[in-house]
């Protein structure tokens, strides 16, 4: 088998971990699509290091200009470009990125397997064909209201709407030992999330499906949900306030994320709308995640 073609990386520094995050974060929405990872550390002199890794040409110019509009021009010109093996680059990627803790969850990569405590629930996601390690302040938002949930009580129904890399699925499945549906738009992504089901030792628990909407016959099977978790977008999330709460067994809870600050409260009246009440938002690192509970 002929050696892998060469891939590229982009690094440069930020000063403050805020401003790194806000960076990876508009890097992974402007740049999501083919062969990209993106990682963000601490370095010891306590300055933000970014790098990308691609598996394909990158628009470098283009690069340049979105690190210029989050963290100036200095760091924009500082850019620095190299070439690397191509076999090693996801792994580059995630070399500086420490495990996620999220309540009792730790999401982590096979490289901090053996860190974890002992009383926390791992969730070993890698950078993959699909978004998701548990960095996204999103993620880590879902998995805090997760636990704040369970804590509570065990739903009996649970939906994972739009699950990636599958990593809220498997969460509830590790804490519940139970059955969960996961669901999502993309193939790519459910044949992901399967995958890390069954590293995660849940492969028999996480049903992950296909599905375009809330007519598919997935649904039908497993509804009506106590709870579901949506870790999508604005827009698709008002969207799905309809259809969502006709999938909702009384009392249910939502949670709901992918959303920035000041999108947050559309999204809240497109459910309040549908019966759906907040009990809690938490923001991390500029996005909001929510908590509701279905009334009526």
């Amino acid at each position: 088998m002929p050696d892998p073609a060469p891939t590229t990386r982009a690094s440069f520094v930020i000063g403050d971990e805020a401003t790194a995050r806000r960076m990876t974060d508009l890097l992974g929405e402007r740049l999501g699509e083919g062969e990209l990872a993106i990682a963000a550390f601490e370095r010891p002199d306590r300055a933000w290091e970014v790098s990308l890794h691609f598996g394909e040409g990158p628009d470098l110019d283009g690069i340049r200009a979105l690190v210029a509009q989050v963290a100036g021009d200095a760091a924009s010109a500082a850019m620095t470009v190299e070439t690397i093996a191509a076999k090693d680059w996801v792994a580059a990627s995630l070399e500086g990125l420490v495990p996620v803790p999220a309540g009792r969850f730790i999401v982590h990569g096979s490289h901090d397997r053996a860190r974890i405590p002992p009383n926390k629930l791992g969730i070993e996601i890698e950078a993959a064909l699909a978004f998701g390690t548990g960095h996204h302040g999103t993620t880590r938002g879902c998995l805090t209201l997760l636990d704040l949930v369970l804590r509570a009580g065990p739903p009996r129904s649970v939906l994972d709407l739009g699950t990636g890399t599958g990593v809220l699925a498997i969460a509830a499945a590790k804490a519940l030992r139970q059955p969960v549906l996961a669901t999502d738009i993309d193939r790519q992504s459910v044949a992901v999330a399967r995958e890390n089901a069954r590293l995660n030792g849940v492969g028999n628990l996480v049903h992950a499906e296909w599905a375009t909407g809330f007519a598919s016959p997935a649904f039908a099977a497993h509804a009506p949900f106590d709870l579901v978790l949506a870790n999508i977008l604005a827009n698709p999330l008002r969207a799905l306030a309809q259809p969502m709460s006709e999938h909702l067994a009384p009392s249910a809870l939502v949670i709901l994320s992918g959303l920035l600050q000041p999108q947050a409260q559309s999204v809240i009246a497109a459910y309040r709308a549908r019966g759906c009440v907040l009990l809690r938002q938490i923001v991390i690192e500029g996005w909001s995640s929510l908590l509701l509970a279905k009334t009526f």
